[in-house]
Protein backbone atom coordinates (compact mmCIF):
# COMPACT_ATOMS: atom_id res chain seq x y z
CA UNK A 1 0.00 0.00 0.00
CA UNK A 2 1.65 3.58 -1.19
CA UNK A 3 0.99 6.74 0.63
CA UNK A 4 0.92 9.89 -0.89
CA UNK A 5 2.20 13.16 0.50
CA UNK A 6 0.26 16.23 0.25
CA UNK A 7 1.89 18.74 -1.81
CA UNK A 8 3.16 21.52 -0.07
CA UNK A 9 1.91 24.83 0.82
CA UNK A 10 3.12 28.37 -0.22
CA UNK A 11 1.95 30.70 2.61
CA UNK A 12 2.34 34.76 1.91
CA UNK A 13 1.89 37.45 4.29
CA UNK A 14 1.10 40.60 2.74
CA UNK A 15 2.03 44.25 4.46
CA UNK A 16 0.03 46.61 2.65
CA UNK A 17 0.73 50.17 2.32
CA UNK A 18 0.05 53.00 0.28
CA UNK A 19 2.62 52.86 -2.52
CA UNK A 20 3.90 49.47 -2.19
CA UNK A 21 3.23 46.11 -0.39
CA UNK A 22 5.62 43.79 1.08
CA UNK A 23 5.65 40.20 0.56
CA UNK A 24 6.63 37.33 2.97
CA UNK A 25 6.50 33.47 1.72
CA UNK A 26 7.63 30.54 3.55
CA UNK A 27 6.44 27.27 3.37
CA UNK A 28 6.58 26.74 7.24
CA UNK A 29 7.43 28.41 10.67
CA UNK A 30 10.99 27.72 11.37
CA UNK A 31 11.98 28.83 7.89
CA UNK A 32 13.35 32.52 6.30
CA UNK A 33 10.85 34.20 4.89
CA UNK A 34 11.43 35.20 1.48
CA UNK A 35 10.67 38.80 1.68
CA UNK A 36 10.06 40.96 -1.49
CA UNK A 37 8.08 44.21 -2.74
CA UNK A 38 5.48 44.50 -5.08
CA UNK A 39 3.59 47.89 -6.63
CA UNK A 40 0.29 48.52 -4.52
CA UNK A 41 -2.71 46.82 -6.32
CA UNK A 42 -0.52 45.21 -8.81
CA UNK A 43 -1.92 42.09 -8.87
CA UNK A 44 -0.04 40.93 -12.05
CA UNK A 45 3.22 42.02 -9.78
CA UNK A 46 1.87 39.87 -7.26
CA UNK A 47 1.05 36.62 -9.40
CA UNK A 48 4.35 36.83 -10.97
CA UNK A 49 5.93 36.90 -7.67
CA UNK A 50 4.08 34.24 -6.59
CA UNK A 51 5.33 31.99 -9.16
CA UNK A 52 9.29 33.07 -8.29
CA UNK A 53 8.38 32.03 -4.64
CA UNK A 54 7.56 28.59 -5.84
CA UNK A 55 10.43 28.31 -7.91
CA UNK A 56 12.70 29.57 -4.95
CA UNK A 57 11.48 26.83 -2.42
CA UNK A 58 11.22 24.11 -4.91
CA UNK A 59 7.24 23.69 -5.56
CA UNK A 60 5.12 22.42 -8.14
CA UNK A 61 3.79 25.60 -10.07
CA UNK A 62 0.11 24.04 -9.00
CA UNK A 63 0.96 24.02 -5.43
CA UNK A 64 -1.57 25.60 -3.17
CA UNK A 65 -1.19 29.07 -2.11
CA UNK A 66 -2.14 30.18 1.14
CA UNK A 67 -2.44 34.29 1.75
CA UNK A 68 -3.23 36.54 4.76
CA UNK A 69 -3.20 40.44 5.43
CA UNK A 70 -4.17 42.90 8.19
CA UNK A 71 -8.09 43.96 8.01
CA UNK A 72 -7.70 48.04 7.65
CA UNK A 73 -7.87 50.23 4.86
CA UNK A 74 -7.59 48.59 2.25
CA UNK A 75 -11.07 46.85 2.79
CA UNK A 76 -12.16 43.44 1.40
CA UNK A 77 -11.24 43.91 -2.16
CA UNK A 78 -8.17 42.39 -1.89
CA UNK A 79 -9.80 39.32 -0.16
CA UNK A 80 -12.40 38.83 -3.05
CA UNK A 81 -9.58 39.00 -5.76
CA UNK A 82 -7.45 36.59 -4.19
CA UNK A 83 -10.60 33.98 -3.68
CA UNK A 84 -11.21 34.68 -7.44
CA UNK A 85 -7.49 33.45 -8.05
CA UNK A 86 -7.71 30.18 -5.92
CA UNK A 87 -5.52 31.49 -3.51
CA UNK A 88 -6.90 30.72 0.26
CA UNK A 89 -7.02 33.90 2.06
CA UNK A 90 -7.81 34.92 5.72
CA UNK A 91 -8.02 38.88 6.93
CA UNK A 92 -6.83 39.20 10.22
CA UNK A 93 -7.82 41.36 12.78
CA UNK A 94 -4.80 43.03 13.68
CA UNK A 95 -6.00 43.77 17.64
CA UNK A 96 -5.44 39.99 17.61
CA UNK A 97 -2.14 39.61 16.34
CA UNK A 98 0.75 38.41 19.62
CA UNK A 99 3.59 40.76 20.55
CA UNK A 100 6.48 39.79 23.13
CA UNK A 101 5.56 42.12 26.61
CA UNK A 102 9.07 41.54 27.79
CA UNK A 103 10.84 43.78 24.75
CA UNK A 104 10.07 47.06 22.76
CA UNK A 105 7.91 46.35 19.78
CA UNK A 106 10.09 46.48 16.71
CA UNK A 107 7.72 48.58 13.72
CA UNK A 108 8.70 47.57 10.16
CA UNK A 109 7.02 46.41 6.94
CA UNK A 110 9.73 43.06 7.03
CA UNK A 111 8.96 42.34 10.64
CA UNK A 112 5.37 42.47 10.73
CA UNK A 113 5.04 40.52 7.33
CA UNK A 114 7.98 37.45 9.01
CA UNK A 115 5.63 37.87 12.01
CA UNK A 116 2.34 37.21 10.09
CA UNK A 117 3.59 34.34 7.93
CA UNK A 118 5.20 32.85 10.35
CA UNK A 119 1.24 33.10 12.20
CA UNK A 120 -0.13 32.33 8.80
CA UNK A 121 1.82 28.50 8.95
CA UNK A 122 0.82 27.64 12.60
CA UNK A 123 -2.93 28.71 11.69
CA UNK A 124 -3.28 26.49 8.74
CA UNK A 125 -1.09 23.89 11.24
CA UNK A 126 -4.36 23.72 13.39
CA UNK A 127 -3.27 26.01 15.91
CA UNK A 128 -6.21 27.91 15.01
CA UNK A 129 -6.52 30.30 18.16
CA UNK A 130 -3.19 32.04 17.46
CA UNK A 131 -5.42 34.82 16.14
CA UNK A 132 -9.00 36.10 15.44
CA UNK A 133 -9.92 35.91 11.37
CA UNK A 134 -12.73 38.50 10.27
CA UNK A 135 -15.61 36.99 8.59
CA UNK A 136 -15.28 39.23 4.88
CA UNK A 137 -18.47 40.51 4.11
CA UNK A 138 -19.81 40.28 0.26
CA UNK A 139 -20.07 43.16 -1.74
CA UNK A 140 -24.04 43.75 -1.49
CA UNK A 141 -23.32 43.77 2.94
CA UNK A 142 -20.50 46.18 2.02
CA UNK A 143 -22.59 48.21 -0.01
CA UNK A 144 -25.93 47.84 2.64
CA UNK A 145 -23.73 49.82 5.41
CA UNK A 146 -23.05 52.30 3.10
CA UNK A 147 -26.29 54.49 3.88
CA UNK A 148 -26.33 54.58 7.65
CA UNK A 149 -22.62 55.27 7.81
CA UNK A 150 -22.96 57.67 5.13
CA UNK A 151 -25.76 59.30 6.78
CA UNK A 152 -23.87 59.70 10.74
CA UNK A 153 -21.07 61.51 8.48
CA UNK A 154 -23.48 64.03 7.08
CA UNK A 155 -25.13 64.39 10.65
CA UNK A 156 -21.73 65.10 11.96
CA UNK A 157 -20.71 67.85 9.25
CA UNK A 158 -24.53 69.10 9.88
CA UNK A 159 -23.78 69.84 13.63
CA UNK A 160 -20.08 70.90 12.91
CA UNK A 161 -21.42 73.52 10.46
CA UNK A 162 -24.42 74.47 12.68
CA UNK A 163 -21.71 75.03 15.67
CA UNK A 164 -19.74 77.15 13.50
CA UNK A 165 -22.59 79.60 12.87
CA UNK A 166 -23.77 79.99 16.98
CA UNK A 167 -19.98 80.68 17.44
CA UNK A 168 -20.07 83.39 14.81
CA UNK A 169 -23.11 84.70 16.60
CA UNK A 170 -21.79 84.42 19.82
CA UNK A 171 -18.82 86.31 18.82
CA UNK A 172 -21.16 89.32 18.50
CA UNK A 173 -23.05 88.43 21.55
CA UNK A 174 -25.81 87.26 19.68
CA UNK A 175 -28.06 83.81 19.57
CA UNK A 176 -30.15 82.24 17.24
CA UNK A 177 -31.66 78.52 16.07
CA UNK A 178 -30.19 77.49 12.46
CA UNK A 179 -33.28 76.07 11.03
CA UNK A 180 -35.32 76.81 7.85
CA UNK A 181 -36.00 79.86 8.69
CA UNK A 182 -32.38 81.20 9.60
CA UNK A 183 -32.22 83.77 6.62
CA UNK A 184 -34.97 85.79 7.92
CA UNK A 185 -33.88 85.46 11.49
CA UNK A 186 -30.47 86.41 10.46
CA UNK A 187 -31.97 89.97 8.85
CA UNK A 188 -33.87 90.82 12.40
CA UNK A 189 -30.74 90.33 14.75
CA UNK A 190 -29.57 92.96 16.41
CA UNK A 191 -26.35 93.40 18.92
CA UNK A 192 -26.09 95.51 22.09
CA UNK A 193 -25.77 98.74 20.73
CA UNK A 194 -29.04 97.72 18.23
CA UNK A 195 -27.22 97.47 15.57
CA UNK A 196 -27.73 94.78 12.36
CA UNK A 197 -25.04 91.84 11.94
CA UNK A 198 -22.61 93.88 9.95
CA UNK A 199 -22.10 93.02 6.04
CA UNK A 200 -18.92 90.61 6.29
CA UNK A 201 -20.30 89.05 9.09
CA UNK A 202 -23.47 88.28 7.23
CA UNK A 203 -21.69 87.04 4.30
CA UNK A 204 -19.83 84.12 6.15
CA UNK A 205 -22.32 83.54 8.44
CA UNK A 206 -24.67 82.96 4.50
CA UNK A 207 -21.83 80.93 3.14
CA UNK A 208 -22.03 78.40 6.54
CA UNK A 209 -25.65 78.47 6.12
CA UNK A 210 -25.31 77.26 2.87
CA UNK A 211 -23.42 74.67 3.46
CA UNK A 212 -25.86 73.66 6.06
CA UNK A 213 -28.90 73.75 4.05
CA UNK A 214 -27.06 71.70 1.33
CA UNK A 215 -26.18 68.74 4.17
CA UNK A 216 -29.68 68.95 5.28
CA UNK A 217 -30.98 68.37 1.78
CA UNK A 218 -28.85 65.15 1.68
CA UNK A 219 -29.29 64.16 5.10
CA UNK A 220 -33.95 64.68 4.08
CA UNK A 221 -33.15 63.04 0.00
CA UNK A 222 -31.17 59.62 2.42
CA UNK A 223 -34.24 59.25 5.15
CA UNK A 224 -36.70 59.53 2.53
CA UNK A 225 -34.67 57.09 0.51
CA UNK A 226 -34.38 54.45 3.28
CA UNK A 227 -38.36 54.94 3.71
CA UNK A 228 -39.30 54.28 -0.09
CA UNK A 229 -37.45 51.21 0.45
CA UNK A 230 -38.99 49.85 3.76
CA UNK A 231 -42.13 50.32 1.93
CA UNK A 232 -41.12 49.15 -1.44
CA UNK A 233 -38.22 46.67 -1.18
CA UNK A 234 -38.06 43.06 -1.42
CA UNK A 235 -34.65 42.23 0.02
CA UNK A 236 -34.27 39.52 3.02
CA UNK A 237 -32.34 41.88 4.67
CA UNK A 238 -35.11 44.40 4.38
CA UNK A 239 -37.41 42.00 6.12
CA UNK A 240 -35.26 41.52 8.79
CA UNK A 241 -35.24 44.99 9.34
CA UNK A 242 -39.09 45.37 9.54
CA UNK A 243 -39.46 42.27 11.78
CA UNK A 244 -36.91 44.35 14.43
CA UNK A 245 -39.04 47.68 13.51
CA UNK A 246 -42.29 45.46 15.00
CA UNK A 247 -40.95 45.85 18.47
CA UNK A 248 -42.23 48.65 20.08
CA UNK A 249 -39.10 51.55 21.28
CA UNK A 250 -36.76 49.97 17.77
CA UNK A 251 -37.30 52.65 15.50
CA UNK A 252 -36.17 52.26 11.55
CA UNK A 253 -32.79 53.96 12.18
CA UNK A 254 -31.79 51.65 14.67
CA UNK A 255 -33.46 48.00 13.17
CA UNK A 256 -31.67 49.20 9.90
CA UNK A 257 -27.98 49.68 11.71
CA UNK A 258 -28.47 46.22 13.91
CA UNK A 259 -29.03 44.32 10.41
CA UNK A 260 -26.92 45.93 7.96
CA UNK A 261 -23.33 45.74 10.28
CA UNK A 262 -24.44 42.51 11.93
CA UNK A 263 -27.59 40.28 11.63
CA UNK A 264 -27.86 40.14 8.10
CA UNK A 265 -24.29 38.59 7.59
CA UNK A 266 -22.01 38.04 10.51
CA UNK A 267 -23.17 34.05 10.65
CA UNK A 268 -23.06 34.52 14.38
CA UNK A 269 -22.64 31.37 16.45
CA UNK A 270 -23.80 31.98 20.26
CA UNK A 271 -24.29 35.88 22.45
CA UNK A 272 -21.01 35.60 23.68
CA UNK A 273 -19.41 36.09 20.30
CA UNK A 274 -22.15 38.41 19.39
CA UNK A 275 -20.99 40.86 22.48
CA UNK A 276 -17.51 40.67 21.20
CA UNK A 277 -18.07 41.84 18.25
CA UNK A 278 -20.26 45.11 19.73
CA UNK A 279 -17.27 45.32 22.45
CA UNK A 280 -19.88 45.22 25.46
CA UNK A 281 -17.99 41.61 27.19
CA UNK A 282 -16.52 42.55 30.40
CA UNK A 283 -13.00 42.72 30.79
CA UNK A 284 -12.16 41.16 34.23
CA UNK A 285 -8.70 41.29 36.14
CA UNK A 286 -7.50 38.79 38.20
CA UNK A 287 -3.49 38.37 39.37
CA UNK A 288 -2.82 36.47 41.78
CA UNK A 289 -5.15 38.01 45.00
CA UNK A 290 -5.90 41.27 43.38
CA UNK A 291 -9.53 40.92 41.33
CA UNK A 292 -11.40 43.54 40.01
CA UNK A 293 -13.57 44.65 36.76
CA UNK A 294 -12.23 46.83 33.78
CA UNK A 295 -15.04 48.05 32.47
CA UNK A 296 -16.09 46.80 29.10
CA UNK A 297 -13.79 45.90 26.32
CA UNK A 298 -14.59 48.78 23.22
CA UNK A 299 -12.55 46.11 20.49
CA UNK A 300 -15.82 46.16 18.60
CA UNK A 301 -18.02 47.59 16.19
CA UNK A 302 -18.53 51.30 17.52
CA UNK A 303 -21.68 51.97 15.65
CA UNK A 304 -23.57 49.29 17.73
CA UNK A 305 -22.28 49.58 20.73
CA UNK A 306 -23.33 53.36 21.15
CA UNK A 307 -26.42 52.53 19.51
CA UNK A 308 -27.30 49.77 21.71
CA UNK A 309 -27.08 52.09 25.03
CA UNK A 310 -29.22 54.38 23.94
CA UNK A 311 -31.53 51.53 22.67
CA UNK A 312 -31.29 50.24 26.15
CA UNK A 313 -32.61 53.82 27.82
CA UNK A 314 -35.47 53.32 25.38
CA UNK A 315 -36.26 50.18 26.38
CA UNK A 316 -36.55 50.94 29.69
CA UNK A 317 -39.31 53.24 28.74
CA UNK A 318 -41.07 51.70 26.05
CA UNK A 319 -40.95 48.36 27.09
CA UNK A 320 -40.96 48.45 31.21
CA UNK A 321 -43.24 45.56 31.33
CA UNK A 322 -40.81 43.12 30.07
CA UNK A 323 -38.38 40.60 31.20
CA UNK A 324 -35.51 42.57 30.84
CA UNK A 325 -36.72 45.82 31.95
CA UNK A 326 -37.75 44.53 35.14
CA UNK A 327 -34.42 42.27 35.93
CA UNK A 328 -32.55 45.83 35.60
CA UNK A 329 -35.19 47.48 37.76
CA UNK A 330 -34.75 44.68 40.56
CA UNK A 331 -30.42 44.42 39.81
CA UNK A 332 -29.79 48.19 39.42
CA UNK A 333 -32.99 50.68 40.06
CA UNK A 334 -32.66 51.07 43.67
CA UNK A 335 -28.36 52.27 43.43
CA UNK A 336 -27.26 55.34 42.26
CA UNK A 337 -26.57 57.52 39.28
CA UNK A 338 -23.43 55.41 38.72
CA UNK A 339 -25.02 51.80 39.66
CA UNK A 340 -27.73 53.22 36.62
CA UNK A 341 -25.22 53.78 33.94
CA UNK A 342 -23.18 50.49 34.87
CA UNK A 343 -26.52 48.61 34.74
CA UNK A 344 -27.60 50.19 31.45
CA UNK A 345 -24.63 47.92 29.75
CA UNK A 346 -25.75 45.16 30.75
CA UNK A 347 -29.03 45.90 29.65
CA UNK A 348 -27.44 47.04 26.45
CA UNK A 349 -25.34 43.53 26.27
CA UNK A 350 -28.69 41.01 27.09
CA UNK A 351 -30.82 43.34 24.75
CA UNK A 352 -28.84 42.99 21.85
CA UNK A 353 -28.80 39.03 22.26
CA UNK A 354 -32.35 39.01 22.59
CA UNK A 355 -32.80 41.13 19.55
CA UNK A 356 -30.96 38.62 17.25
CA UNK A 357 -33.02 35.49 18.55
CA UNK A 358 -35.97 37.00 17.77
CA UNK A 359 -34.44 38.06 14.58
CA UNK A 360 -32.55 35.06 13.63
CA UNK A 361 -34.95 32.58 15.86
CA UNK A 362 -37.77 33.60 15.68
CA UNK A 363 -37.76 34.48 19.71
CA UNK A 364 -39.62 37.23 20.87
CA UNK A 365 -38.68 38.69 24.16
CA UNK A 366 -39.88 37.95 27.37
CA UNK A 367 -42.71 40.19 28.10
CA UNK A 368 -41.99 42.44 25.12
CA UNK A 369 -44.80 44.37 22.87
CA UNK A 370 -44.96 44.45 19.42
CA UNK A 371 -46.47 46.72 16.86
CA UNK A 372 -46.95 47.33 13.01
CA UNK A 373 -43.47 48.59 11.65
CA UNK A 374 -45.44 50.45 8.95
CA UNK A 375 -46.21 53.35 12.11
CA UNK A 376 -42.71 54.50 11.91
CA UNK A 377 -42.28 54.66 8.26
CA UNK A 378 -45.48 56.61 8.22
CA UNK A 379 -44.40 58.92 11.05
CA UNK A 380 -41.10 59.68 9.84
CA UNK A 381 -42.37 60.46 5.99
CA UNK A 382 -44.82 63.13 7.66
CA UNK A 383 -41.72 64.69 9.57
CA UNK A 384 -39.91 64.87 6.82
CA UNK A 385 -42.30 66.51 4.29
CA UNK A 386 -42.81 68.90 6.79
CA UNK A 387 -39.19 70.13 7.19
CA UNK A 388 -39.15 70.04 3.28
CA UNK A 389 -41.86 72.48 2.94
CA UNK A 390 -40.44 74.34 6.11
CA UNK A 391 -37.15 74.77 3.79
CA UNK A 392 -38.87 75.52 0.12
CA UNK A 393 -40.81 78.52 2.45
Amino acid sequence: MTTTNPPRTLYVALELGCDKWVLASATQATEKPRFRTVPARDLTKFQEEIAKAKARFGLAADAPVCTCYEAGRDGFWLHRALTKLGITNVVVDASSIEVNRRQKHVKSDPVDAAKLVNMLCRYHAGERKVWSVVNAPTVADEEGRQWHRGMKDVQRQKTECSNRIKGLLASLGLTAAVDAKFRATLTGLRDWADQPVPAGMQRRLLQEYAVWEALHRQERDAANEQERQLREGQDRRLELVRRLMGLRSVGARTAWILVMELFAWRGIKNGKELGALVGLTPMPYDSGKSKREQGISKAGNKHVRSLMVELAWLWLRWQPGSALSQWYERRFGPGNKRARKVGIVALARKLLIALWRFVDQGELPEGAEEKDWRLNVSSTARRHAKQAAAVAV
